[in-house]
């Protein structure tokens, strides 16, 4: 099938990003973190899903390849489907999701319009099974200045922080611009240091 859409940006909406290549425009939906990261009369590389339904076909483009795997994670969780999965990855990045689910944080991914209490806790309980928290942080992660790294010792951080009461986003939050390659106790004292100002 399609695996990515390469061309120039000709058009946005709300969720919504057209891409011309070889004279064909292709409408792409998406997250409002990918359409952040585009310029109309750029060139744009987007990541794609072919969505097929009995009535209609939709393709879904992304800005890298992490949010595309996070948002087929999302899609496989029953009751979510490619629309609310595009509402949950407009308010959460691929790593502030991992880190919703790893620490059972539902209450943050209720902030995604029309996701409700029991669907955001759907979501943590079923992808918690489906992701495997210390090697999923690099595989997944979007952006370079996010929290995962090659190691382990950012999700230890997380698993540490979470452990003193602090919800997976809070301690993503806190751990943002750190240094990936400290040992997880000096992770754990520059989030603290954060969290306390």
């Amino acid at each position: 099938m399609i695996y990515s859409v390469k061309g120039i940006l000709t058009h946005t909406e709300p969720n919504l990003a057209v891409i011309e290549t070889g004279g064909v425009g292709f409408a792409c939906r998406t997250t409002a973190n990918t359409l952040s990261n585009l310029k109309t009369g750029a060139e744009a590389t987007l990541f794609t899903y072919l969505h097929v339904r009995e009535d209609a076909m939709e393709l879904f483009g992304f800005n890298g390849g992490d949010e595309l795997r996070a948002f087929k994670l999302l899609i496989s969780v029953s009751g979510v489907g490619p629309k609310a999965a595009l509402s949950v990855l407009s308010v959460l990045s691929p790593q502030d999701l991992l880190l919703c689910v790893a620490g059972g944080d539902s209450k943050s991914i209720t902030r995604a319009q029309g996701i409700g209490a029991k669907i955001a806790q759907r979501i943590v309980l079923e992808l918690k099974d489906k992701i495997d928290v210390n090697d999923s942080f690099a595989g997944i992660a979007a952006e370079p200045s996010a929290l995962a790294g090659t190691g382990s010792s950012a999700s230890e951080a997380v698993a540490a922080l979470n452990a003193l009461g602090f919800t997976a986003a809070q301690a993503a939050k806190a751990l943002e611009g750190a240094d990936r390659t400290l040992p997880t106790s000096e992770l754990v004292k520059i989030a603290l240091k954060k969290i306390n100002k």
